[in-house]
């Protein structure tokens, strides 16, 4: 049994390496036993994903809410883990910010509206709405301007109706933001979190903190999963780091907890790599966004899991500066851009991989080396 005290580690660093290594092996395996036969249900209840980024359409028909296999395996390790406090907290989390997920996958089933396919059939560069066709590119007629821009386009004979393409219901953003700050408050309700940061004292300004870290870290996770084995590879990086940081630094409490989600990841992505046979949805992305954050703040290793998680981040500050206009980009968030530009995903998700792993090796490195 894996048992860890406050300050005491029977059998040594070793023992716990060995556990840690089993931990892993039980929580990957059962993972991916979770994937298929949750897969499988999903399948028979034709319950699927229908992208609405054209140039996902093939993936049409892909099993969504895959995140209820993540949440199983997790549930699993604490079950086998019980005597963990802080894993049983990070579970508990998870299981609640799945829950939330859920819904928004579940609300995502209901068509909200159908919006038209425009092609330029021109031979010269085309504007509507945000964006601009070139000659024989196709776009969703989105956005208010953009449906305004059509019925000119169309008498010009510049444009053309290819389609039309169902949008999901979801919920509204101001109810996610809420739903996000009440599973903060369950967080910081645990009071396991350290009010140190950096080495400073924040005392009660953690708490703003700790909601503002769950807030980031869903959202980040939640748009990066938009390619097949993006956002399930770049957790399984980013955690499988913070593991090591934490057993090189003596601190098991952490490295189980980055373990577990490293397996739960890992386990998924068997399933979620490209070409991806399930989607983890809303339910996985939730999950493992706030069980990842909830990781690092009760591990006390959150400095660490910030930078791992950089990439994620990055692409939430890009976003946003494109939403308040100080930026433009064709289509959002930016790995989509990345695709418009002509690069393929399978070139994308190794580009994200990459220096997902390259950001976290140079910040063991210089933690070990100069620091």
């Amino acid at each position: 049994m894996f048992i860890v005290g406050q300050n005491v580690y029977l059998g040594g660093k070793l023992s716990y390496t060995n556990n840690l290594i089993l931990a892993f092996i039980i929580t990957f395996l059962a993972t991916i036993l979770f994937t298929y036969f949750v897969r499988k249900i999903l399948l028979d209840a034709d319950i699927a994903d229908r992208p609405i980024v054209t140039e996902h359409k093939h993936k049409t028909g892909t099993p969504t809410m895959g995140g209820l296999a993540i949440l199983l395996g997790a549930a699993l390790a604490a079950a086998v883990y019980c005597n963990q406090k802080n894993l049983l907290l990070t579970v508990l989390i998870m299981l609640s910010s799945g829950l939330v997920g859920l819904l928004d996958d579940l609300l995502g089933l209901k068509i909200k509206e159908v919006q038209k396919v425009a092609h330029n059939i021109s031979s010269e560069h085309v504007s509507i709405g945000r964006l601009t066709l070139k000659p024989g590119e196709e776009a969703r007629v989105a956005t208010e301007k953009a449906k305004k821009d059509l019925p000119k386009l169309l008498k010009q004979g510049k444009i053309d109706i290819i389609g039309e393409t169902p949008i999901k219901s979801e919920v509204k953003e101001r109810d996610k933001i809420i739903a996000q700050i009440v599973l903060g408050i369950f967080l910081v309700s645990t009071t396991g979190v350290s009010t140190k940061v950096l080495g400073f004292e924040a005392g009660i300004l953690i708490i703003p903190v700790i909601i503002f870290g769950v807030i980031g870290s869903i959202n980040s996770v939640n748009l990066i999963d938009g390619m097949d084995g993006l956002a399930a590879g770049i957790l399984t990086i980013a955690s499988a780091s913070c593991a090591v940081f934490s057993v090189i630094n003596g601190n098991f409490d952490a490295a189980l907890l980055f373990t577990i989600l490293t397996a739960v990841s890992l386990g998924f992505l068997v399933f979620n790599r490209y070409p991806a046979s399930i989607i983890m949805g809303d339910t996985g992305a939730f999950a493992l966004g706030a069980g990842y954050i909830t990781a690092g703040f009760l591990g006390d290793i959150i400095y660490f899991a910030v930078i791992a998680l950089s990439v994620p981040i990055f692409s939430v500050v890009i976003s946003l500066m494109h939403r308040v206009h100080i930026i433009k980009l064709p289509v959002e968030p930016l790995h989509h851009t990345l695709h418009y530009k002509g690069l393929s995903e399978k070139k994308i998700v190794a580009i994200y991989w990459s220096t997902t792993l390259v950001i976290c090796l140079s910040a063991i490195l210089i933690y070990q080396f100069v620091f």
